[in-house]
Formats: structure tokens, C-alpha cells, sequence
């Protein structure tokens, strides 16, 4: 991504007031027994990497933080970068909640392979067992294969004991809803439903900042040494929601120049933008950081300060609460999150 005016970072104006400016981030490439091929051209990176299963675009995990590309900061983890702007760069109330912590962990991911079946736990049992907070997440499904599918939620009742055995015997993924899936599905994963991205999924993932799965069953898989991977059935029999609804994926009817929902719940509020026309974004009034991410497309984004950002698909940028307004233009999709 081009930024057009002085590269992303923070200054001051000619009055002395503080100027800032949104930023973008290294993502970081993680290689995964199931990963594919697709997030290296999708985001125009120059690299020969494959097997290429996530790219962490924005992260404040511990050990995992992105650090910033450009400007005055670059090389700068996230939550240093937090540190120094506090509520002006997160928003008064998530500061307050979160400290130096950012609130939200954003991914892009692609399964070449199923993943595991697995479940996060909610932030009060993932306390319980040691953990600093649970996991709630969504998924927005990108251009993917024509016959990706993925595994969301239960679709009939079963006990605690009939889960037991069913993960004993392999047979869990009888109880679980089945989908095939397609560009614009999109899903919402609070914490205690069972899910699995199936093969050919290519999406982006919106989460709390948390590294926590607590994997289920892993279809008797190996390693690249031959071992199998760590499973955490008694820890997901805590964290399962035995609830069963209907239907899983999230209903929105898509419209052109105009923000629709797609998920809002006490840990981030999502939307999805399809733009052929310039369209002009307040965010005044949400005390929050707010994250623009191309899934489709190109254009520019130009804030109220007259910085001009030039992005395209595989791009994602932060912006901070100190922004009032934002001028969406160009031909492209993007989601808009924020805490």
C-alpha cells in the first residue's frame, strides 16, 4: 500500500496540534500444516513463501505483535505504539478496559486443508483455567474455492457425555452444521461454539486479542514429525455452548454505498462496504480506533486532515480515535471494525 501524504505516523500541525495519522502494519506470515497459496498474490507481497495458513495483519498478542511499516514508528510493536498515544490512539473507554493492550486481533486466512474442530472458551472459564481472556471471533468469507465448506455450531442436542464419546470415536462431526460457503458468508463465533474452516476457505477473521483454542478433534492428523497434535477435550467440555440454532451464518442483505452490519456484540461492531462512488464515513463519535480492511478492489481513503491513504485488496489500516470522518473512493469492498 502507497501512502500518498507524509508516510503514516503522528506530528504536529502548524498550531501546534497533535496530527495523527493512520497506520499500517508487517503482517506476519505464519506456515501451517493446512495453509495454501493464496494470501501471498491476494496481498502482493513479494515472496516465495508457501503454505502461507495466516497472515496476522494487525496483532497486540503477546509474542505475535505486529510491528508498524513507515513513517516515524516504523519498527514499533502495537502495543508500544498504544502505550504512547493511550485514548487518543484506542478511545477513552477502551483504554480504560484494555491499557496497553489492543483490544482486537485481525487475520486473514487460508485453509489449502480442514482445520481442527475446536472452541474457545469464554473470558470468565478461560480465568478459571489460567488463561488472560477467552476468545469470541467472526469470520467474513472471501473468494475461495468452489467447493470450500466449514463446520459452525451444533445442529443437533447431544449431552456432555454423548460429546465424550463422540470425539472418542470420531464420529463429532456428525453433530455439527455443515456448510458450503462462498464469497460474503459470513459467521459469528462467540465463544463456546464448536467450529472448523473447511478446505478451500480463504476469509478474514475479527477476534479478541487472544491466542486461546482449545482443539476438539484434528481428524487423526500428524505432524511434520509425525506426531499428533495436542488435543484439549476436557478443557473444551467446559467451554462448549450446547445451544442449537437454526442457522449459523449471519443474515444481511448486501447494498451498494452504504455501511450494513454484519456483527456487533460487546467485544467489536463489524461492517462491510461495497463502494463504486465516494462515500464519506463519520466516526466522531465512536471513542474507538477503527480498522479499514480491503477484501476486494482498490481505492483510497483521505481523513480529515487531508491525508491520503492509496489502498488495495490485502491492505488493512488503522485508524485512530482522534479521526472524525473518513472519505471512502474507488471501486472496492472493504470492512470496516472497531471496539
Amino acid at each position: 500500500m502507497e501512502v500518498i501524504n507524509p508516510s503514516p505516523g503522528w506530528g504536529r500541525g502548524g498550531g501546534g496540534a497533535l496530527i495523527m495519522r493512520a497506520l499500517r502494519f508487517k503482517p506476519l506470515l505464519k506456515q501451517t500444516l493446512w495453509g495454501g497459496n493464496k494470501i501471498i498474490p491476494f496481498k502482493h507481497l513479494n515472496s516465495d513463501l508457501e503454505n502461507v495458513g495466516e497472515s496476522w495483519e494487525i496483532s497486540g498478542v503477546p509474542g505475535n505483535e505486529t510491528v508498524v511499516s513507515g513513517g516515524e514508528y516504523d519498527g514499533r510493536k502495537l502495543s508500544e505504539v498504544v502505550g504512547i498515544f493511550k485514548e487518543k490512539l484506542i478511545g477513552e473507554a477502551n483504554y480504560k478496559k484494555y491499557g496497553n493492550e489492543f483490544p482486537l486481533l485481525i487475520k486473514f486466512i487460508d485453509a489449502q486443508q480442514p482445520l481442527s474442530i475446536q472452541v474457545h472458551p469464554t473470558d470468565e472459564i478461560a480465568h478459571k483455567l489460567g488463561y488472560e481472556r477467552g476468545k469470541t471471533e467472526m469470520w467474513y468469507v472471501m473468494k475461495s474455492d468452489d467447493d470450500a465448506n466449514m463446520l459452525v455450531g451444533l445442529r443437533k442436542q447431544i449431552t456432555p457425555e454423548q460429546y465424550a464419546k463422540m470425539v472418542e470415536d470420531g464420529t463429532i462431526v456428525d453433530a455439527l452444521g455443515h456448510y458450503n460457503v462462498k464469497e460474503d458468508d459470513c459467521f459469528f463465533l462467540p465463544s463456546g461454539r464448536i467450529h472448523a474452516i473447511g478446505k478451500g476457505c480463504f476469509l478474514c477473521e475479527i477476534q479478541q486479542t487472544s491466542d486461546v483454542t482449545f482443539r476438539i478433534y484434528d481428524f487423526k492428523r500428524k505432524d511434520k514429525n509425525g506426531n499428533y497434535r495436542q488435543l484439549h477435550t476436557k478443557e473444551a467440555a467446559l467451554s462448549i455452548n450446547y445451544q442449537v440454532l437454526p442457522d449459523y451464518r449471519q443474515s444481511y442483505v448486501p447494498e451498494k454505498n452504504r455501511g450494513v452490519s454484519l456483527v456487533q456484540c460487546p467485544f467489536f461492531s463489524t461492517f462491510v462496504y461495497d463502494i463504486d462512488k465516494p462515500l464519506t464515513l463519520d466516526v466522531e463519535a465512536l471513542d474507538s480506533f477503527f480498522i479499514t480492511i480491503v477484501v476486494a478492489g482498490e481505492g483510497s481513503f483521505t481523513d480529515d486532515e487531508g491525508n491520503v491513504y492509496e489502498v488495495s485488496a490485502g491492505d488493512s489500516l488503522l485508524f485512530p480515535a482522534t479521526t472524525k470522518e473518513i472519505k471512502a473512493e474507488g471501486r472496492m469492498k472493504f470492512l470496516e471494525s472497531y471496539a
